[in-house]
Order: C-alpha cells, then structure tokens, then sequence
C-alpha cells in the first residue's frame, strides 16, 4: 500500500492530498528590508493569530509591486507594531513600501476554511475577507 491508501474489505481506498491555503495576510507594507539578517519574515503577532500563521512555518510571499515571490518562514514580531520585515537573501527582492501577500498552506485530504485577513497601509488589521 502506498502512503494515503487504506485496504477495506479487499479494496483499495486512496486519499488525495492536496495543499489548501490555510492563512493569508493580503496586501500587507513592507516596513524593513535586511539583507545581513539570518533570513526569515518578521510578521507583526496579531497577524501572525488572526491569520492562523505559526511562528517557523513556511510562508510564500508574492510581492504586488514587483511580481517577485518567494518562500521564507514566519518569526513573530511585536504585536502592534505592524512590522512586515523581509530578512536575509530575499530582502533583495523586495523594497520597503513594497506591497505584499504572505500565504500559509496545509496539506490535507479535506477542504478548510481560509482565514484571510486584510490590513491598512500600516499593517493594521481591517477585517477578514
């Protein structure tokens, strides 16, 4: 049997996995860009919960502006602050003031529910969408 398949009652029954958004901060500011940081994505906390995005998780970013995208992981910042701080080599594919969407996915064999969330130009929450 392969990973996914059960055997029930002399057939075989087969799971599809797939990766489903999970969470989503859509239009999120750029505030920090640094290069000479050990890497990473520094996401204000409060976003971090209300898009259900967990610190060390792997992230894609696509940047608005500039069409880049990008994988990193999560690091939380501190809650209020509306940091949005792209570290290390792909600080260089973005610019501060840059717009971006930062996207977290789960792999499972069900659907679930997105949690979308939306911000101000300061990185503040406005509301799910």
């Amino acid at each position: 049997m392969l990973a996914g398949e059960s055997f029930n009652k002399g057939i075989f029954l087969h799971s599809v996995m797939r990766q489903l958004l999970r969470g989503k901060i859509h239009r999120a500011t750029v505030t920090a860009a640094e290069p000479d940081y050990v890497g990473s994505i520094v996401i204000d906390q409060d976003l971090l919960e209300r898009a259900d995005i967990w610190p060390g998780e792997k992230v894609l970013v696509s940047d608005v502006d500039n069409a880049a995208r990008f994988e990193t992981y999560a690091v939380s910042g501190k809650r209020g602050s509306g940091v949005i701080s792209v570290n290390g080599a792909a600080a260089h594919l973005v610019k501060v003031g840059d717009r971006v969407i930062i996207m977290a996915f789960e792999l499972t064999d069900k659907p679930i529910p997105s949690k979308v969330v939306l911000v101000d130009q300061g990185n503040r929450f406005l509301r799910n969408l």
